[in-house]
């Protein structure tokens, strides 16, 4: 309803369209006979046989005549126009091969534009306009625009109203907490993906992530040494986030841009300086990107579906110093050349890494560095009217049993005590000359009347 009056409805403008989502393209070869086969559907379809061989000339002269036999300036829209890209990143010479071949393509869009009415494209990463684009240098990103924020997703309001019938038996909660949290800077909205599989199987399952995960992109986050708490609250610029090319794919550009970090909050400190802290989007996200992290960490992913499993029944069942087994067990199974290849390993944080990606891959509520009035709480652990406040420590860095009396000094617990809930303080400490924990110490607090000041 709100284009419908916005619109003019009597002028129908010639509409040529490029897909690439039909398949994975593995050579520049291929990328050509697949234009080449689009366009002999279009031109067919409009009776206007190609007059040139090359797809150059061939689709300048497409939009020229399209439009001089309607008398109307073309639409141009292409799906998907980065994916014979991304199919090959992995393979730097075909990715930058595929790169070349797209350029010469959409630098056509430029050449025709007095024949040009519209161009919309459409795509997962955005390429500066020097690697892909240097040719086509007029074109308007929307893809930070709160005006847009809203358009490839379903609101909440969508889902209150036109999915009102399918809500029953499901909690709402639940629902945003699963599958909503996608943001560009304005109104955020729900995984389309996710939400019609829910509706249609009734299980609250990770379905985008199963599906459309590339494994290049797990193992490089695990050859880099990503420090994974940052993933949930990183803050970038600009200038990172529009980064996305085959020779430099930043961590952060890469995540964003392929929908497993999202924009939580803009700042503009300064005029025209901006600053985005992006972090998950939701539950699925952040529980199954952890969970594939810990998988590729040992190479054996039901072994780490087996520790995962051990570490509910533990949380379950109370038995905090049954984490320490645990924990030593998991970091026993990591290769050692995955240490020497990643200088992370030499420092608290990695070993920090891997306890939070275990309990963020559970789905449990989980603060970094939780701030209070003394200092910060490295990891705070909400589960099952339970709260679990880690500190964690490299002894080669710092004395031996800092860890816990850290928590005890800086009277970390004084936060949570009016929940009147349980309190455990925990010490983690490791070494790299072992490469495992070496401390853990469990100091409990009884639950207090909820009332206690």
């Amino acid at each position: 309803m709100y284009i419908h009056e916005r619109w003019d409805w009597q002028t129908a403008y010639p509409v040529i369209r490029f897909s690439f989502g039909g398949g994975v393209l593995k050579s520049v070869q291929h990328l050509h006979e697949t234009l080449h086969r689009q366009l002999d559907d279009q031109e067919r379809r409009h009776d206007l046989p190609a007059r040139y061989p090359d797809l150059r000339s061939r689709f300048q002269d497409l939009i020229v005549r399209r439009s001089e036999q309607t008398g109307q300036r073309v639409v141009v829209l292409v799906d998907e126009y980065d994916k014979p890209i991304l199919d090959n990143l992995t393979d730097r010479e075909t990715a930058l091969a595929m790169r070349e071949g797209l350029k010469d393509i959409y630098s056509i869009i430029k050449d025709a534009d007095a024949s040009i009415q519209f161009a919309f494209l459409t795509g997962v990463s955005k390429f500066s306009k020097v690697s892909l684009f240097s040719g086509l240098n007029n074109l308007n990103d929307v893809t930070i625009d709160a005006n847009y924020s809203a358009i490839c997703g379903y609101t909440q309001t969508d889902v209150d109203t036109v999915f009102a019938p399918e809500l029953d038996g499901l909690d709402r909660e639940d629902i945003r907490r699963w599958y909503n949290g996608y943001n560009w800077t304005g109104e955020a909205v729900y995984n389309p993906f996710d939400l019609l599989l829910l509706f249609d199987k009734r299980q609250f399952r990770p379905w985008w992530f199963e599906t459309g995960t590339p494994s290049f992109l797990i193992n490089l986050l695990a050859e880099r040494g990503f420090f994974t708490p940052q993933l949930a609250r990183l803050r970038t610029g600009m200038e990172l986030l529009s980064t996305f090319d085959v020779e430099r794919i930043a961590t952060e550009a890469l995540l964003f841009q392929t929908g497993y970090l999202t924009i939580h909050q803009a700042d503009e400190p300064i005029l025209g300086h901006w600053i985005y802290t992006l972090g998950y989007p939701n539950h699925e996200v952040e529980s199954s990107l952890n969970a594939s992290l810990l998988s590729v960490y040992t190479n054996d992913p039901s072994q780490s579906f087996a520790h995962r499993l051990c570490l509910l029944d533990l949380l379950l069942a109370d038995d905090l110093m049954g984490l320490k087994d645990l924990f030593q067990a998991f970091f026993a199974t990591i290769p050692h050349q995955w240490y020497d290849n990643n200088p992370i390993s030499r420092y608290e944080g990695y070993y920090a890494s891997v306890f939070y990606s275990y309990f963020a891959a559970l789905g449990l509520d989980i603060i970094l560095e939780d701030a209070t009035n003394h200092g910060r709480i490295d990891m705070t652990v909400k589960f099952n009217q339970r709260i679990y406040i880690f500190e964690f420590k490299v002894v080669e860095l710092t004395p031996e049993g800092r860890a816990l009396q850290q928590i005890k000094d800086k009277g970390y617990a004084g936060k949570y005590r009016a929940l009147g809930q349980s309190i455990h303080l925990i010490g983690v400490e490791f070494s790299r000359a072992s490469r495992n924990v070496v401390g853990f110490e469990v100091y409990s607090q009884p639950e207090t009347p909820s009332s206690a000041p």
